[in-house]
């Protein structure tokens, strides 16, 4: 008779079934990518033979990293990112968290229609978006600008002055109902009994906010800005739709459209990688920022 497995082999071969398809696709998806980014930023592909003899790829070692650094297009960039992201950030988590605060609060009405409202235009496409406020912001054409001219205001949403805001004001109607819903999804685990004890207590509706539901909901706020921080680093389709109508945000405005830029114009595959590989790098030490400081908070 065969040898019947002990317990404790069984439960190692039914965790190895689940873990190795994921262990696979991870591989697959993610080291196998940066890995190949990594070797590729290490070449420069460069013309032989006088230009009739092809191209070549030259080892260059930190080469790469250095041009993109030494970029001032590059450097500029992250200096775009930086004013996007003290306007973006603080104006996102507190829109989406006074909205969720707002319809967890006993006297909002027909809750299920205003997530919907809220949470539509986080279902249209980017592209569809930027392009629907690139219609909005011209003077020509929109019949917003035509309101504000009217009360005596001229604002140029592609100048210098309201280049970054404008790209904040769309990723902002973009995503506020995601991160809305992130956060009053964790306000309905808020115990109801504290909340009844606070109003038994006296406490109003603001200092019940900011005291009970607030505190609670601290992992779910610290989550949201994460996201958010994250997906600062790799704003590229409102700016890209933008280029089209504005002369202040140009083809290289953000991080990651240097990095198109490099690769499908400008064909400098490793110079694209280092530059890809230095934006992932931003992006790793604003989420351990981000993740320490939450900590702190939560722990306070």
């Amino acid at each position: 008779m065969a040898a019947t497995p002990s317990p404790r082999r069984a439960q190692r071969r039914a965790a190895a079934a689940f873990l190795v398809p994921f262990f696979v696709l991870f591989a697959a998806v993610l080291l196998a990518p940066v890995g190949y980014a990594a070797w590729t930023s290490l070449y420069e592909e460069q013309s032989a033979g006088l230009g009739f003899g092809g191209v070549e790829n030259v080892f260059v070692g930190l080469g790469n990293y250095t041009d993109a650094l030494g970029d001032e297009s590059f450097r500029a960039a992250f200096g775009h990112i930086a004013g996007y992201v003290v306007l973006y950030i603080p104006l996102m988590t507190c829109s989406a968290l006074l909205l969720a605060l707002l319809l967890d609060s006993a006297v909002a009405r027909a809750k299920r229609l205003f997530q919907l409202a809220l949470f539509l235009p986080y279902t249209v496409p980017t592209v569809i978006a930027a392009i629907i406020w690139l219609y909005l912001y011209s003077p020509s054409l929109s019949p917003v600008m035509d309101l504000f001219r009217g009360a005596g205001f001229e604002i140029d949403m592609f100048g210098s002055t309201w280049a970054v805001p404008s790209v904040v004001n769309i990723v902002t109607w973009h995503y506020v109902g995601y991160n809305m819903v992130i956060l009053y999804a964790a306000l309905q685990a808020v115990p109801r009994e504290t909340l009844e004890a606070a109003r038994v207590d006296g406490a109003g509706a603001v200092r019940t906010a900011l005291q009970i539901k607030v505190p609670h909901i601290r992992s779910a706020v610290v989550m949201s800005v994460l996201f958010t921080c994250v997906g600062s680093v790799q704003l590229f389709n409102e700016p890209f739709i933008l280029n089209t109508a504005s002369k202040e945000i140009g083809p290289d405005w953000t991080p990651v459209q240097f990095v198109q830029k490099a690769a499908f114009i400008d064909h400098r595959p490793g110079l694209a990688s280092a530059a890809a590989l230095l934006v992932a790098v931003l992006a790793g030490v604003l989420s351990f920022v981000v993740t320490k400081l939450g900590n702190r908070w939560k722990a306070a």
